[in-house]
């Protein structure tokens, strides 16, 4: 799949990348990875995904989280937004940190997520399968503490 582009305006093609989400979850030193196949390969990845229209990023991630791992969670703090390019796919991704509350272990999760499981750091980098170099640097940008608060990132298409 390659960054979508549109044509603008003016007929001229506007490239637009992959708007995503990631949630760091953790708990007893631990953090909740989602192993998911992509394109036939078995990767590891925060439990992530792509804002759906209409949708705010916080929502995105609390949704992306349940959809991916059964892990009802509570948004603490943003952690930032990373941009990464693989080949011709462009991500932008806005991470956040989050406490898990409850699991629903009987949900069944997203189409190619095998299963979610509880790492640890020296485990996460140890893999040499991570979906993408943000996966790690999401996780010590957690571990340093660089946390903002949740209102930095502002929906402002709200019905008034």
């Amino acid at each position: 799949m390659n960054s979508p582009s549109v044509s603008g305006p003016d007929g001229q093609e506007n490239w637009q990348p992959h708007v995503t989400v990631a949630t760091v979850v953790a708990r007893d030193g631990r953090f909740l990875i989602v192993e998911e196949r992509v394109e036939g390969r078995r990767v590891l990845n925060q439990p992530a995904g792509h804002l759906d229209a209409g949708e705010s990023l916080q929502a995105a991630a609390v949704r992306e989280t349940l959809e991916e791992t059964g892990w009802h969670v509570e948004l603490e703090h943003f952690l930032g937004v990373s941009q990464w390019t693989s080949g011709t796919l462009h991500f932008i991704r806005f991470a956040f940190a989050a406490t898990a509350l409850r699991h629903e272990p009987e949900r069944p999760l997203d189409t190619g997520i095998i299963a979610a499981h509880w790492l640890s750091r020296e485990e996460i980098a140890a893999a040499d399968n991570l979906r993408s170099p943000m996966v790690l640097a999401n996780i010590d940008t957690w571990l340093a503490q660089h946390w903002f608060p949740l209102d930095v990132v502002q929906y402002l298409d709200r019905p008034r």
